[in-house]
């Protein structure tokens, strides 16, 4: 990606690869990752390894749960990459392969890799362990969240709980030479704000459930009514309507919307 790009010039890529209509739940998410996106794009030091991928996609599976149309969700990734310079499905690709390369193997050999910076893991993790290392190694919390993902794919993980695997996560990472305390802040505001949203979500679901409810209800009393009782709910209504006090001058003095 051109270093004489700017956050300006990636917004208006993604908009044109994503001229769809983002709810408000999701925005600041869309925001926020197209901004990180593109300000990794023009780091040097930075290499979009398999911990960037696996921790990528987590981030963004965690936080597009919910979103509607269901079938956006692929287009609205794809976007999000190809305006900072990645590719959305070789990113996928990638990690999915270390995600699955993890399932064969236990927490403790897993362990093992990382604590020796990828001496006797599965490609492509063992190179990407490896060049941690390096000296313009750039950092993203996007590979804290990656080397979490992948410690959950191990077997074993699914007997600890969350807390338990994020600070075993951050040991890991201290391990290879990442910061502790940096990984720490990461991976809890990480957690949290995926927490957040999902209660979010679960809350924006249950609303439009109960105004479907709702709806149903005045449909069906509306179709199970006798022809009776409409007739007279109309009589009863026109008086109520003939006598009905005139508008505030609030509301009548108000402009007309355009």
């Amino acid at each position: 990606m051109s270093a004489a790009l700017t956050v300006s010039d990636s917004k208006r890529a993604f908009r044109r690869a994503f001229p769809h209509v983002i709810a408000p739940l999701y925005r600041r998410m869309v925001d926020e990752l197209l901004v990180e996106l593109h300000l990794l794009s023009r780091q040097r030091g930075f290499e979009a390894n398999p911990l960037f991928a696996c921790g990528l996609i987590q981030v963004f599976d965690g936080f597009a749960k919910g979103y509607r149309p269901d079938g956006h969700k692929a287009a609205l990734l794809a976007a999000l990459c190809s305006a900072t310079g990645f590719d959305a499905e070789a990113l996928r690709r990638e990690a999915e392969a270390s995600r699955n390369a993890m399932g064969n193997h236990t927490v403790e050999e897993v362990k093992g890799w990382i604590e020796h910076q990828g001496e006797g893991a599965p490609e492509p993790l063992a190179s990407a362990l490896a060049s941690i290392r390096r000296p313009d190694f750039h950092y993203s919390r996007l590979m804290a969240v990656g080397l979490l993902s992948l410690l959950e794919e191990a077997r074993g993980a699914d007997a600890m709980d969350p807390a338990t695997l994020r600070s075993y996560a951050q040991e890991l990472a201290a391990a290879i030479g990442l910061m502790r305390e940096r990984v720490d802040k990461d991976l809890s505001l990480y957690a949290t704000n995926l927490e957040k949203l999902a209660q979010a979500v679960a809350l924006m679901e249950e609303t439009v459930a109960a105004e479907r409810r709702k709806r149903e209800r005045q449909q069906a009393g509306l179709t199970d009514a006798p022809a009776g009782s409409m007739a007279e709910l109309k009589a009863e209504s026109a008086p109520e309507a003939e006598t009905a006090p005139p508008p505030s001058s609030a509301t009548a003095d108000a402009p007309t919307a355009h």
